[in-house]
């Protein structure tokens, strides 16, 4: 019974949605409340062999291969130098690979828009005013794949520091025995043995810059350059809505990603790469000799572009009193600079109310989530349910669909239902639910594992009951893993875009859309300037959370 309740819970939050998206494609009318029609037909899918889906198609293939690659060379180069060798301040090159996180690749967008703008762009007046010019604009792929690279980086980092820092070290130094140079060996030994991270990152950053709408739509739309993502939306919002032809190519995001999760399998299914054994030898650092110091001006060279510039770009742009600065010294004359707008901020009942409706959904998603992911969890792993391979399944459905495709389902699932969450902010929270649930089960599933059940059999031996047995002996037991999925959770919501887009109706503002709305008006960029550094810094301090909970 449980099993099925459960079923029916993800059957709603995820199998529903996917369903309407390519029952929608497939057929003449898109799903409204008392009109799902079954006349099936292909007619959508013409749209596809046409000039601007395919330019859009190619726009998006170029964008994720490049930022991918890149971002993954960003990501591998700071893990390998802050893992595997003697750059000084290690520490700090870490926490350089993680900070591109504490910015919202959309808030780290429309902060490069402010400096890459090719008339108005501050690293273009800083130019004009410097006598060169080398040109410089970010709405256009090349921007795009720049500012993907950065901010998708961490992710690489992440996977890549673990595996190198569990890597054994006895390939290694049978490769020194054997007298290999250092270049070789890192060459021929040490990065191939990474390759399932590099490789799992790879497909990671792939997908996640592939399916990005706010991105494209910050930096693409102005500078004219189609992706996908861009496209969907923009058939969702013509009048009258094309929503049948954006779930047709909905469909085509699906299968590329479906064949990229597939050609990664493949890969690296052709080799072994186990090199973790029971000895508990730790991997020697790499000298990198006379490139020590140039490796680390590497590293700041990253920081400046990732952090430095683009908050002092906001804090610049937020600041600046006239809209039409031509030169930076218009900053430094008298009334040229004011904080103003941080205090309007920090005032305006806007911002109050979308900050707190974006703490009440994260909050309450991570915590929903949390306790979802852990009864999938104990359903899947400790207990003999029947059905419980399919709780597995449905909730990893997440991963194989972008975010855009299972953004519009929710739209129509939660128009269709009779149940009036649309319009509200727990539309939001059940959205949420939806898109981040691979995430939490995993982040449970892995405590779980690692978490013996033979005291909470105990207790239940001794005469407790197995509810008793789970929230004194097992939760408590998981609170590392639990608190760590909760705060994941939390940070997922609070950067979340392209679904709220999808499902806002202004009745409910989050930050995320407060920004987004505030730069495409155009109007009020000081106040989204200030907007965004406000939100970067109440990242900064939730991402803090976890440091001090753990230390507590």
């Amino acid at each position: 019974m449980v099993s099925a309740i459960v079923l029916s819970i993800l059957a709603i939050l995820i199998v529903l949605p996917a369903g309407l998206v390519l029952l929608s494609a497939f057929s003449t009318d898109v799903p409204r409340p008392g009109n799902i029609t079954w006349n099936l037909t292909l007619d959508s899918f013409s749209l596809i062999a046409t000039p601007e889906v395919l330019g859009a198609f190619w726009n998006s293939l170029l964008i994720g291969v490049s930022a991918s690659i890149l971002a993954c060379a960003i990501g591998t180069g700071l893990a390998f130098l802050a893992a595997r060798t003697n750059i000084p301040l290690p520490g700090f090159v870490y926490l350089v690979g993680l900070m591109p996180m504490f910015l919202p690749s959309y808030v780290g967008a429309l902060a490069w828009s402010t400096l890459g703008s090719p008339v108005a762009g501050l690293l273009n007046i800083a130019q004009r005013d410097l006598g060169t010019s080398i040109p410089l604009n970010m709405y256009s792929i090349p921007g795009m794949i720049f500012v993907f690279a950065i901010y998708y980086s961490p992710y690489a980092f992440l996977l890549v520091h673990g595996a190198m820092s569990m890597m054994s070290p006895d390939l290694e130094e049978a490769a020194r025995v054997h007298g290999a140079t250092q270049g070789r060996m890192q060459r021929l030994i040490s990065f191939p043995l990474a390759l399932p991270a590099i490789m799992g990152a790879a497909l990671l950053t792939f997908i996640l810059i592939f399916e990005n709408f706010p991105v494209s739509q910050a930096l693409g739309t102005p500078g004219g350059v189609n992706t996908l993502p861009t496209l969907i939306y923009r058939l969702m919002n013509t009048s009258p809505s094309r929503g049948n032809e954006s779930a047709a190519i909905a469909v085509i995001l699906v299968a590329v990603v479906l064949l990229v999760t597939w050609v990664q399998g493949r890969i690296v299914a052709k080799r072994s790469y186990t090199t973790v054994s029971g000895k508990g030898v730790r991997p020697k650092r790499v000298s990198l000799g006379a490139a020590r110091v140039p490796a680390f001006i590497g590293v700041l060279i990253f920081f400046l572009l990732s952090i430095v510039l683009p908050v002092l770009g906001l804090v610049t742009v937020a600041g600046q009193a006239t809209p039409y600065l031509t030169s930076l010294r218009q900053l430094v004359a008298p009334g040229g600079f004011d904080l103003s707008a941080f205090a309007g901020v920090f005032t305006s009942p806007r911002v109050l109310d979308a900050s707190v409706n974006s703490l009440v959904v994260s909050v309450t998603t991570a915590l929903i989530g949390v306790a979802l992911a852990f009864i999938c969890a104990y359903i899947v792993y400790r207990t003999k349910a029947a059905g419980k391979e399919f709780i597995e399944g449905v909730t990893m459905i997440p991963l194989a669909i972008p975010a855009v495709v299972l953004a519009i389902g929710l739209l129509w699932t939660w128009l269709i239902l009779p149940v009036p969450l649309y319009g509200t902010i727990m539309v939001l929270v059940v959205a949420f639910l939806a898109v981040q649930a691979p995430q939490g089960y995993r982040g449970i599933a892995a405590s779980m594992l690692a978490t013996d059940r033979d005291l909470e059999d105990s207790a239940v031996i001794l005469g407790a009951s197995r509810f008793t047995a789970i929230t004194k002996i097992t939760a408590p037991l998981m609170k590392m893993g639990l608190l760590s999925t909760f705060l994941l959770l939390l940070m997922l919501s609070m950067r979340e875009l392209t679904v709220p887009i999808f499902l806002n109706t202004g009745n409910a503002e989050i930050l995320s859309i407060a920004i987004y709305d505030a730069f495409e008006t155009g109007g009020a960029l000081r106040e989204a300037a200030a907007l965004s550094v406000f939100y970067v810094a109440l990242m900064m301090i939730l991402s803090y959370i976890p440091r001090r909970l753990v230390r507590a």
